[in-house]
């Protein structure tokens, strides 16, 4: 993970608290009226920071169109120049143009030193909602430019940013049959992507853990023991997770990154269970254990609960259970069969993969299983990861081809909680099993 170290002078003119800056957004069957934002080219003083301060304020506006609940107002509108800007905004000249936010920015660069300056204002209220300045390695102009869109979304918002996070996933090229997998790391928005496995192996289902400097992920580097292991992003160094003599996958951290929570198919019993292994000392704990099928366990934000999928009630349906592996009881009620639970980092709803008559959906629950829905559908669609702030969700889709009527590629998407704004995420080759990360800052 990049190390920004930066002093981060916070110059609050005015402050208002989130509740008085709600986003006024219209709700209707999964639709978003978003919100006009005019995001200025930061100020400089030469040609060369001009040009950095146009990349920082065009990471900002595609950031926050992504999310679906800004639209950026087309900067050939603008009245006010940005040097007059950055002294004192006209409000009225923002007005005119139906702008609701501005933002507008400084930008000096000395010795690879980078010095960027921004503030948020309402127009109509001609108030400054927030105001910061960092200071880092230029290299790190990128990452500033995702705090910068995390600080204007929390401030308009309420809720909390997910702009400077990486995703990680499996990169998929070659036939069906016969597929290459490897893992692939890259920032939220796509960029500095680069492949943290060769190919030589499978790998599956990677997860992050909470500080996001590492990765727990299934890999068949034995290819007659897949095992799960755990990978150092920085370093490359791997290591596996326990010795047991059958297959361990589907590993989760817990939220303190202190344990992981995976499945362990036993080759004497033949049916799989869920396992508890604190990474400290290597003792492992089994948390259920019947006849059935438990799989694909994931821990509550408060570390005290995993929810999981099992076939112990003849169809596979979502469980809850505490760290003792007591207190089980099922919350999925509907029709159908469901897979790969994930817990929202706030705690309120999981996620999940539903097959039913056919189709596959992602769907999220509240966590006591009332209120189902459904937020996405394709031929096949799985694998659903949170946001950090529990409003977005990613996953990965296999379309239907038209030759066969068999899957084809697959690809990510992300989505808006409310089933709005569905997007692809671009990628270099195929991708499955995306997991998205905390915040590195």
């Amino acid at each position: 993970m990049l190390k920004l170290i930066f002093k981060c002078f916070i110059f609050l003119l005015l402050f208002i608290s989130n509740q008085s800056l709600s986003l006024e957004v219209t709700l209707t069957q999964g639709s978003v009226k978003p919100t006009p934002i005019a995001i200025t080219n930061f100020y400089a003083n030469n040609s060369s920071d001009e040009k950095l301060g146009k990349n920082i304020s065009n990471v900002i506006s595609d950031n926050l169109e992504r999310s679906g609940l800004f639209i950026s107002i087309d900067n050939k509108a603008f009245i006010q120049d940005n040097k007059s800007l950055a002294d004192k905004p006209r409000f009225e000249d923002w007005k005119v143009i139906k702008a609701q936010h501005l933002v507008s920015g400084k930008i000096k660069t000395s010795n690879g030193k980078i010095s960027v300056e921004f503030r948020l204002y309402d127009v109509f209220q001609q108030k400054q909602l927030v105001g910061k300045k960092y200071e880092t390695n230029d290299k790190n102009w990128r990452r500033v430019s995702h705090i910068i869109s995390d600080s204007i979304f929390q401030n308009i918002t309420g809720e909390g940013g997910y702009f400077d996070t990486r995703i990680v996933y499996v990169a998929e090229t070659g036939p069906k049959e016969n597929k290459q997998k490897r893992l692939a790391i890259m920032d939220q928005d796509q960029a500095n992507h680069r492949f943290l496995t060769d190919g030589s192996y499978l790998v599956l289902t990677p997860r992050f853990s909470p500080n996001s400097q590492k990765i727990t992920y299934m890999s068949y580097i034995n290819r007659n023991n897949p095992r799960v292991y755990i990978l150092d992003i920085e370093t490359g160094k791997q290591e596996i997770v326990g010795e047991f003599p059958g297959m361990t996958f589907a590993p989760r951290f817990s939220p303190d990154g202190e344990q992981i929570v995976m499945s362990y198919t036993d080759p004497e019993i033949g049916n799989s269970e869920i396992y508890l292994l604190n990474l400290n000392t290597r003792i492992s704990k089994r948390l259920t254990n019947n006849s059935s099928i438990d799989v694909s366990a994931s821990f509550s934000p408060d570390g005290k609960k995993i929810v999981f999928n099992s076939d112990r009630s003849g169809r596979r349906h979502l469980y809850v259970s505490d760290l003792q592996g007591k207190n089980v009881r099922r919350i999925s009620r509907e029709a159908g069969s469901y897979y790969t639970p994930v817990w929202s980092p706030r705690g309120d709803m999981i996620a999940f993969t539903k097959q039913e008559g056919g189709q596959f959906y992602i769907g999220v629950m509240e966590k006591d299983g009332s209120n189902e829905r459904m937020i996405a559908k394709s031929f096949h669609v799985e694998g659903p990861t949170w946001a950090p702030n529990g409003r977005f969700l990613m996953y990965f889709k296999e379309e239907r081809t038209a030759e066969d009527g068999s899957g084809g590629d697959s690809s990510l998407y992300s989505i808006d909680l409310t089933g709005y704004n569905e997007r692809k995420v671009i990628t270099p080759l195929g991708g499955s099993d995306p997991a998205w990360s905390p915040l590195m800052h």
